[in-house]
């Protein structure tokens, strides 16, 4: 019979127990929801997009890779500019120069249009995905 008097004893602590943590961890959640601190700032920094580079530095008719973020920006015509991934749809080798109309991808030559990133020539059947960019002045940020 005390077996009976501590087991029912123990139940109560532990929903206590629990109830407090459960307590706790929520006044935690709210308190982080509330907290006012520089990250916002941080953030309405970084939506303004990484800064490409200039205008100036793509022909008309042609383009540039960004590698390092996985970009390929072009000029189809004078002040419309275009931006593709840079990884090639046929078996995602790294596009490698633009030229002639055309972003070229050197492992199996696939060919994709810098109007629009479809395809000129496979064995690549789908377009490169477009990328968001936004053009200020003379300034080229990857949205």
């Amino acid at each position: 019979m005390t077996s009976t008097s501590l087991d029912s004893a123990a139940g109560p602590a532990r929903r206590i127990v629990i109830a407090a943590a459960g307590a706790a961890g929520l006044t935690v959640a709210l308190a982080s929801c509330g907290s006012e601190d520089d990250s916002t700032e941080n953030t309405s920094a970084d939506s303004a997009g990484t800064v490409l580079g200039k205008t100036s530095e793509i022909p008309e008719g042609g383009g540039r890779i960004y590698k390092e973020q996985g970009v390929v920006v072009t000029q189809p015509t004078a002040g419309t500019y275009r931006a593709f991934s840079s990884k090639c749809t046929h078996q995602g080798c790294a596009v490698t120069t633009v030229e002639n109309g055309a972003i070229a991808c050197p492992c199996h030559h696939s060919r994709f249009s810098v109007a629009d990133g479809s395809v000129q020539a496979g064995p690549a059947t789908r377009p490169l995905p477009a990328e968001r960019i936004t053009v200020s002045g003379d300034e080229i940020r990857l949205a």
